[in-house]
């Protein structure tokens, strides 16, 4: 097979150009698709543009309304001129009034809260008792109260606390550093219950005259709920004056903005003023603990039987929904729910510290609701069935104690704070499943026994390690 033979260079036939002639070999007569695209685009842009400049075209009806009201502002100002000071000045005192008058019109202050019945309370005034013993414990404990609020009174009024040994008043930082009056707020149903009334009326008139919740200050939801609405609900439902009421709704309202969150678990802080919450960073990743968003419940129930809005009945309802929904290890509470993600934190559980009141909470929701709360109440009951399956042991020693679930093991320690729930026990053992009263009365017995030998033994008021000293 033969190839073609290339033709040498020289050889090629290249055609010769005429002068004038086009560069080109080939002449286009019309323009490529691609170029008549490019000058489509280029002229809508021009006309969209020219279509948009219509809009921004001053619009000389405003500036004819901005020349008369220049020219109706210099008329007047040239009238005022003319008038006396005398006149001028009775003009500036009438805006005055009128001003004042329309605030006021706007500002009708709080809505008033419905009536509602106040219940029976028993125990208050029913006389001194007849055994002279209990007559003079009894006493000595109003001697010993009296006491402390006298140098309370002296030394840190209006302080949420008193340093004793200092002789001034302290402000911790779960309320916020501002004083805010914990002690007269959270003292004022003891003072009414022991017949203290002079006292009772002293913290009245400065609740009244300087309680304030629009203050710059960030507080632990859960003290303030515990300790000021709980306390101005108390101070109420003992005296029936309106202003604790008042005040216990106000400041609820400034807590509600800490379950803006997405799960509706509050955050354990939030500001009065700004409303903006937080966690703190140490729980477990900046977790809502159990402790914490479970002890809302008796005062905000509460708080929608006293003002009829639902908004706080709902909010305790939602956590309490949102728990049962979740697995629990072992049937038991991990103390630690991150409010983000409504998962838990660390798998740690404890009746004491972190955890003890979420269940007294709901042994009292119950006792609240005239034992109608049979919800409320088969939570405890499952959470009380977990805690002694798990948790609650004897010591070598023969004492009976309530460990803490950390990560799937016991630890064998019970804290001072878990001493309430031997009363928690003897509480809830009327209305025990299945008959069992006579064992929950026992087992609280044996708790309160621990605590008391745990106490004798060591003098400490802290944490007992059962499994070395018992």
């Amino acid at each position: 097979m033969t190839t073609p033979a290339l033709l040498p260079l020289s050889g090629r036939r290249i055609p010769t150009l005429s002068p004038g002639a086009s560069s080109f070999p080939h002449h286009r007569a019309t323009l490529r698709l691609s170029e008549k695209f490019i000058l489509l685009l280029i002229l809508s842009a021009f006309i969209t543009l020219c279509f948009g400049a219509f809009f921004f075209l001053p619009d000389n009806s405003k500036h004819k309304r901005f020349d008369l009201d220049h020219e109706r502002a210099l008329q007047e100002a040239k009238e005022k001129l003319r008038k006396s000071r005398e006149e001028l000045q009775a003009e500036i005192q009438t805006e005055k009034s009128k001003v004042v008058e329309d605030l006021k019109k706007k500002d009708t202050g709080p809505k008033p809260l419905p009536p509602v019945p106040m219940p029976q309370v028993v125990g208050v005034s029913d006389g001194e008792p007849p055994e002279p013993d209990v007559k003079e414990k009894r006493d000595k404990i109003r001697e010993m109260m009296k006491h402390a609020w006298d140098s309370y009174r002296q030394y840190g009024w209006g302080h949420n606390e008193l340093k004793p040994l200092a002789k001034k008043g302290h402000s911790t930082n779960i309320f916020g550093n501002s004083q805010m009056g914990a002690t007269i707020v959270d003292a004022l149903d003891t003072l009414y219950i022991m017949g203290l009334h002079e006292e009772f009326k002293d913290g009245q008139e400065w609740i009244e005259q300087n309680l304030d919740f629009g203050v710059n200050a960030e507080v632990s939801v859960f003290e303030v709920n515990i300790r000021f609405i709980g306390g101005l609900l108390a101070a109420y439902y003992l005296s029936g004056q309106e202003v604790f009421k008042l005040k216990a709704v106000q400041l609820a309202e400034k807590l509600l903005p800490a379950f803006n969150t997405p799960t509706g678990i509050p955050w354990a802080m939030v500001n009065l003023k700004s409303g903006v919450g937080r966690n703190w960073g140490w729980a477990s990743a900046g977790s809502s603990i159990l402790a914490e968003f479970g002890t809302l419940h008796m005062e905000f129930v509460h708080l929608t039987y006293l003002t009829g809005n639902p908004a706080y009945y709902q909010k305790v309802m939602h956590i309490r929904k949102l728990l049962a929904k979740m697995d629990r290890p072992n049937g038991l509470y991990p103390n630690y729910l991150n409010p983000r993600t409504g998962r838990w934190g660390q798998h740690h559980t404890s009746v004491g510290g972190l955890g003890d009141s979420f269940y007294e909470y709901l042994l009292k929701a119950w006792l609240m609701s005239d034992k109608t709360d049979t919800e409320a109440r088969k939570t405890y009951d499952d959470a009380i069935e977990a805690i002694e399956r798990h948790l609650i042991r004897k010591s070598n020693g023969g004492l009976t104690f309530i460990g803490e679930w950390k990560n799937g093991h016991l630890e064998r320690k019970m804290g001072h704070l878990t001493c309430f729930a031997g009363g928690m026990f003897a509480l809830g053992a009327d209305g025990s499943p299945d008959d069992k009263a006579g064992h929950y009365l026992q087992l609280g017995a044996e708790i309160a026994h621990t605590c008391h030998e745990s106490y004798d033994r060591t003098g400490r008021v802290d944490y007992f390690h059962c499994q070395l000293t018992y």
